[in-house]
């Protein structure tokens, strides 16, 4: 995954907030286009495109859906931002801050995962701890999911983000960011991380399992296009519980699964099974649904929040962190009711744990 900058990305949620005051153009259709890059979670839905299981799934329901891979995330989410896409897979809180922030009112129809390992905080030496990066630059994706994993480590450790400098990096350049002499510090993600962990001057002094189920990967699409076109969001969620059954154990088939995707994220099967063992699959659609609609979902929208205001991406307008209205699936809404961009969406999911898709 890609994050750009801080001012370019504030700067495209200017756009974006003006793009939302359109009319909804969505209409009943029957060709969607969904978007999505590479990922840990988000590996299924290779094997769904490439085994047929999606084309099934649509062909039930009589619609045709395209799948385009980013190399770039960021720059998916804002093409779906943008209108250009129906759906995008996506973080919880890239999702908060980029589409819902840019007034582009969005579901999250599937909740696929929570980072459980797979995010990092990771610094140069032997034996370090997370007290050693009081005073170092720490070279992340400004304003992603890593930055929201320094912060929340910060706070554990007592520690401010006044207390350390952050250097502004790709992810497509970890592995040479941290072979630089300069960096002494860093926050990463897999694939990346997974070789950064590797090295021998490598301590990790934090990670996402100290804070599990806050960093969701979700597969989002737009609530409009969504209520007029249900067979779109049928479809996708089919497809998807299909493929996660599929992939599951040591059979032939399994394996062959989890090859392809390791394939296609540049790696190997037993790298994808290592990247998977800290990737907290939602395997059933009756496990997601739940976790979606644990209590626990508020107290984890409330920290991305409280880090979405905190740093500027609830939009230049934004007066408080009540500015966007966060529907959860007990009814209740995070911040404005009259302003509601992100929805938590079990339904559909649910009608798949209930046997009815």
């Amino acid at each position: 995954m890609t994050r750009l900058g801080k001012t370019l990305l504030i700067a495209c949620l200017g756009f974006f907030a003006l793009a939302g005051q359109q009319p909804a153009l969505a209409a009943e259709k029957k060709a969607f286009r969904f978007a999505w890059s590479i990922y840990a979670g988000f590996m299924p839905w290779v094997y769904a495109e490439q085994s047929g299981i999606l084309r099934k799934w649509a062909d039930k329901y009589g619609v045709e859906i395209t799948l385009t891979q980013f190399n770039d995330y960021i720059e998916s989410i804002n093409q779906y931002t943008a209108g250009e896409f129906d759906g995008v897979l996506a973080t919880n809180m890239d999702a908060l801050s980029i589409p819902a922030a840019g007034g582009v009112d969005t579901s999250m129809l599937i909740m696929g995962d929570y980072s459980n390992g797979n995010d990092a905080l990771v610094v140069k030496g032997q034996g370090k701890t997370l007290a050693d990066l009081k005073g170092l630059p720490v070279s992340l994706v400004e304003l992603s999911v890593s930055h929201y994993l320094l912060s929340r480590a910060l706070a554990k450790a007592g520690l401010s983000e006044a207390e350390v400098r952050t250097v502004n990096i790709s992810d497509a350049d970890y592995i040479p960011a941290w072979n630089a002499k300069e960096t002494v510090a860093m926050a990463a993600w897999k694939p990346g991380l997974s070789v950064i962990e590797a090295q021998p001057d490598a301590s990790v002094v934090f990670n996402s399992a100290q804070i599990p189920g806050e960093i969701m990967d979700v597969a989002v699409v737009n609530t409009e296009t969504l209520r007029e076109n249900p067979a779109f969001g049928k479809a996708l969620v089919g497809a998807w519980y299909e493929t996660l059954a599929l992939m599951q154990g040591d059979s032939a088939e399994a394996k062959s699964a989890r090859s392809l995707m390791a394939e296609a994220s540049g790696t190997d099967l037993a790298g994808y099974d290592t990247q998977l063992a800290t990737t907290h699959l939602f395997v059933t659609p009756g496990e997601a649904a739940a976790f979606m609609r644990d209590p626990a979902i508020r107290t984890h929208m409330e920290l991305v929040r409280d880090f979405c205001f905190d740093h500027g991406l609830l939009g230049e307008g934004a007066k408080n962190k009540e500015a966007i209205g966060i529907a959860l699936p007990d009814g209740t809404v995070l911040g404005d009711p009259q302003n509601v961009k992100l929805r938590f969406a079990p339904e559909i999911t649910t009608l798949a744990a209930d046997g009815k898709l």
